[in-house]
């Protein structure tokens, strides 16, 4: 996991350290934007936005075109709660706009000139300060769980995950999310005998997680009690669900937070089997 990778709750609302700082870019550019084209009254925020709005779409569409066959239907593409972003098509939609905008619009050249390079600038130095001063979670952690008889185990010790790259996820039945992704993650499982999966619930008791499981008929391997929230301290992720896909050799290899769909899980599960 990565530093932006990091989650922060807050209240209700989840947020990863790279939306937060996408947010602070977006803030400075259109400040920066302001202040260039005060003089000559030229407003810039309409077409930052829009902008902003065309780069999510664009990485929106790219992948939902490399993961076309992970879909069984077409409102499926539209749900971006898997946050299933292309980052270079989003890039490629922004550079492209913010051209033609250059080209089409002379008097906002210079204002939204400064604006884009200030917010680019504003977001690179965010990010490497961050990544500086935020630890990383890089290899499978050692961290003392619990199985639903009470005994405890570690991730790194679990039988079927030697040799095998590992799919954690931290969950907790309460969760919405979690909830609607637990039957892929557990179809998957069952599907994937190449890949382990662990199930780490977050502070809830054995019977509330077998009441849940029960519930739903969900029959897992590998469910697993953080009763002092341990895991997901060590690993930054203060929000559910946060899914981890480590290789065979127990380096982090991606991460996910939020809710998983077929198309991201594919995603996520070819990264983990390509060669690093």
């Amino acid at each position: 996991m990565t530093a932006l990778d990091r989650s922060l709750a807050i209240g209700p609302l989840a947020f990863s350290l790279g939306q937060l700082l996408l947010a602070l870019a977006l803030g400075v550019a259109i400040a920066a934007g302001a202040l260039a084209g005060r003089r000559q009254r030229v407003g810039v925020s309409d077409t930052l936005f829009t902008l902003l709005l065309l780069a999510l779409l664009g990485a929106r569409l790219v992948f939902v075109v490399r993961y076309w066959d992970a879909y069984d239907a077409w409102w499926t593409m539209l749900d971006i709660r898997d946050r299933g972003f292309d980052p270079w098509g989003g890039l490629a939609a922004a550079l492209i706009y913010g051209s033609w905008r250059l080209w089409r619009v002379p008097r906002q050249r210079r204002a939204l000139g400064i604006a884009l390079l200030a917010g680019g600038m504003s977001w690179g130095t965010a990010a490497v300060t961050v990544s500086q001063l935020v630890p990383t979670a890089g290899t499978l952690p050692d961290t003392r769980l619990m199985t639903l008889d009470d005994a405890p185990q570690r991730l790194d010790r679990l039988p079927d995950a030697r040799a095998r790259p590992l799919v954690v996820n931290l969950w907790a039945s309460w969760c919405p999310p979690c909830r609607r992704e637990m039957p892929l993650l557990a179809e998957t499982q069952r599907r994937r005998d190449d890949i382990a999966f662990a199930f780490v619930n977050q502070g809830e008791s054995t019977a509330a997680i077998r009441r849940f499981l029960d519930a739903e008929s969900l029959v897992m391997d590998n469910v697993l009690r953080d009763d002092a929230l341990a895991l997901g301290e060590h690993v930054g992720a203060m929000a559910m669900p946060t899914t981890l896909f480590y290789d065979a050799e127990g380096r982090l290899v991606d991460t996910h937070f939020g809710e998983l769909s077929q198309a991201t899980l594919t995603q996520a599960l070819a990264r983990l089997a390509s060669p690093q």
